[in-house]
């Protein structure tokens, strides 16, 4: 039995996510939820977020135990990425891209 929570369209660039996921990809709901509260990254506020919902569908959804629960897999993908134009000197126009990342997160519980 698992539990998934996604998290489309959020607004920071993949690699930065993927270095905060390295971080809690393995251990348990409970720890990763306190080394999401005390890692200091912008990426840390929507993932201690979407643990949380994982948590509550394992909980409510699918009445799995809360205690045993354990981050099984965690991975992100490239959303589309948002073009903007910076004005430069002498009339040019440099290109400023927005990346966008969807964010997958999956709960098992121990044996």
């Amino acid at each position: 039995m698992e539990s998934k929570a996604y998290l489309n369209y959020v607004r920071i660039s993949p690699r930065k996510v993927s270095v905060v996921l390295d971080l809690i990809r393995g251990k348990d709901a409970k720890l990763a939820k306190a080394i999401l509260e005390q890692t200091p990254k912008a990426a840390c506020e929507p993932l201690l977020k979407l643990l949380k919902s994982a948590v509550a569908n394992a909980e409510n959804n699918h009445d799995m135990d809360v205690a045993s629960l354990y981050v099984a897999e965690c991975y992100v993908n490239q959303g589309p990425t948002l073009k903007r134009i910076r004005p430069r000197a002498q009339g040019r126009a440099f290109r400023i891209d927005k990346k966008t990342s969807h964010i997958t997160l999956v709960l098992k519980e121990r044996e």
